[in-house]
């Protein structure tokens, strides 16, 4: 099973218990309790001041919320040894499934979270035209934490834009550390990856992927 922080638990064989295929109805196929689908609450995103995001996401943890904290695998020498590290996969930004009263309360009226702020939407405006709090789709959600989730250093945050995308078409993960993933077909740095976009925040890549390994979705 997925912890939480971004990473696996020791005794966890493999992402299909967090994200599956969802159905007509955004409900994944066998999806764990864990982030069970609520048509209740949205995914939020937040960003936490001068890299407080760990502090914020155990704060809200404390409080029952279901929270999701992204970190990526990287290696790193220290003092002449080379170790395999965690550390946030986006700075400064966590993820909180809650309702939008519990979301405003964290961000206006929890004085243990005056470093806590909205992500705003800068593809939407509200009448007055201010962006409005920017939420994750359910089911796009579930997919970004299947792929932030395996324990690969190779795993990235890539410009969309500047992804040489083999064609439109929508393909799904069959086989391997990223099974059950649905995203777009790319090169990245020389190799085939999908990948995987919440709009209005950031696009993630895999590592690579062998064609074997995809069908159209």
């Amino acid at each position: 099973m997925v912890n939480r922080e971004g990473g696996l638990n020791p005794s966890s064989a493999a992402l299909t218990s967090v994200a599956l295929p969802c159905n007509k109805d955004s409900q994944p196929t066998g999806v764990s309790v864990r982030y069970a689908y609520d048509e209740k609450k949205k995914w939020y995103v937040f960003r936490a001041t001068y890299g407080r995001e760990t502090k914020a996401f155990s704060y809200l943890e404390s409080k029952g919320i279901e929270a999701y904290l992204p970190q990526r695998w990287t290696v790193k020498q220290r003092e002449g040894v080379t170790k395999r590290v965690r550390e946030p996969l986006l700075p400064n930004l966590l993820f909180a499934y809650c309702s939008s009263e519990q979301a405003e309360m964290f961000v206006k009226h929890t004085a243990d979270l005056q470093y806590l702020n909205y992500y705003y939407n800068r593809l939407q405006s509200e009448p007055d035209g201010k962006n409005p709090p920017l939420t994750v789709k359910y089911d796009q959600m579930m997919n970004f934490i299947a792929v932030t989730s395996a324990p690969n250093e190779h795993i990235r945050v890539v410009d969309a834009s500047k992804c040489h995308f083999k064609n439109g078409d929508k393909v799904r993960v069959t086989n391997g550390a990223f099974i059950g993933v649905e995203g777009k077909v790319a090169r990245v740095s020389g190799q085939q990856r999908v990948v995987v976009e919440i709009d209005g925040l950031c696009a993630i890549a895999t590592a690579y992927i062998p064609t074997a390994f995809l069908e159209k979705s």
